[in-house]
């Protein structure tokens, strides 16, 4: 299963959990990179959040880590001192998510990689970032979106909501795959390794940047408007008869699109919606026309008026109904795995990023706990009975 792709030839060793550091793995592993994860010798915690299988291991944690490979390592035991040396040894990339502290105690610090091989690149996912007064500060995905400002202006007046998909994770785990990406160009060119260091709350930052330029220059300072957008108008969710849609407009040709098919033409020339700024700033009499159209159609009626005019729109879809669309199934959004202890087969994300050339996709299950630990103890140059006294001294 070792990989096939534009990354066919490089080595990531990936002691990431939870998901920004699995996320980045994950992606090198779609592009054929052989990525080794090094789970502890009973099951890392992120293995078994939201068990879908007989086992215990969670939806997230099998699509996060298919495509690689599992060995299990107690880092706590000395031993494993000379495994971690001879996995670095062989490797181009170790991804870790564990506080700085864990990084150096167990080796996996960036000098005492390069120390071992000094053309490593070091991928390294915090919450906070290496230095700054929060350097030592522990955090997931929800900390890092309080800390952004983005819960304080999700959900509708009233108590702060953190956004239920984690995007602080997601989008660190993006981050630092294209900053591997770029570091292992730089080091074809130049034969140096480096520091990719990526952290939720840089992440959080940069999302949120537009409300902070505009509080930070021109003094406003948003608040809660639940699905309302603040930068044009109509940019809402709204209620037909059967169900809900969501329709986002930008820009007064489509502005006028959407005019013309409400049957509100008067709106067109009205000076209170002018620009995208000042319909969002009069989005409540938007809002009351769009909710009168909408009232007197289906979800389906609505949607097939709006989509002839080219206006951005779809349905507010559950979850069965997303398992069920045609678009999700025509591009095959969706790729349902094999595993052995689940009951059916698992529905994984499919690569997200099509290369037409090179592509990637999912090429095995996610690893059983430990399931390549001699194969890869083997690989490193253990001897069959070198591995069984590892066993034995429960180190692997």
């Amino acid at each position: 299963m070792i990989g096939s792709g534009a990354l066919k030839g490089i080595r990531v060793i990936d002691f990431g959990r939870f998901i920004a550091g699995p996320y980045c793995g994950m992606l090198l592993a779609d592009m054929g990179a052989d990525v080794v994860r090094v789970d502890r010798r009973k099951g890392s915690e992120d293995r078994y959040t939201g068990p879908v299988t007989a086992d215990g291991e969670g939806g997230a944690f099998l699509s996060l880590n298919r495509n690689k490979r599992s060995i299990t390592l107690d880092t706590s035991k000395t031993e494993s001192a000379e495994v971690i040396c001879r996995l670095v040894k062989g490797a181009d990339v170790v991804v870790a998510n564990l506080p700085i502290a864990v990084l150096k105690k167990v080796g996996l610090d960036y000098d005492s990689l390069r120390a071992v091989n000094p053309s490593i690149i070091l991928a390294r996912i915090s919450t906070f970032g290496p230095d700054g007064p929060y350097a030592t500060r522990l955090g997931f995905d929800a900390v890092a979106q309080a800390m952004c400002g983005a819960m304080s202006l999700t959900g509708f007046p009233g108590a702060p909501i953190r956004s239920l998909v984690p995007f602080a994770d997601y989008g660190t785990a993006l981050h630092t795959a294209f900053g591997v990406m770029v570091a292992l160009y730089h080091r074809a060119k130049t034969g140096e390794g480096q520091v990719v260091d990526g952290a939720l709350l840089a992440t959080g930052v940069t999302f949120m940047q537009a409300l902070l330029a505009e509080l930070a220059v021109v003094g406003v300072n948003r608040t809660q408007r639940g699905n309302t957008g603040f930068y044009s108008a109509p940019a809402d969710c709204y209620r037909t008869q059967d169900g809900w849609i969501m329709l986002h407009i930008i820009g007064s040709d489509m502005f006028g699109r959407w005019a013309r098919v409400v049957a509100r033409e008067d709106m067109i020339d009205d000076p209170r919606f002018a620009d995208d700024l000042s319909r969002a700033d009069h989005h409540a009499e938007i809002t009351e026309a769009m909710n009168a159209w909408c009232g007197r159609r289906t979800n389906v009626q609505a949607i097939a008026e709006l989509e002839a005019a080219r206006v951005p729109c779809g349905p507010v879809l559950g979850l069965y109904e997303v398992l069920d669309d045609p678009q999700v199934k025509a591009r095959e959004l969706l790729e349902y795995v094999e595993y052995p202890s689940a009951s059916k087969p698992v529905p994984l994300a499919n690569t997200a990023v099509r290369l037409s050339a090179t592509p990637g996709g999912i090429r095995h299950r996610a690893p059983m706990l430990g399931e390549h630990t001699d194969e890869v103890l083997r690989e490193l140059g253990y001897a069959d009975a070198d591995i069984a006294r590892l066993r034995a001294a429960e180190v692997v």
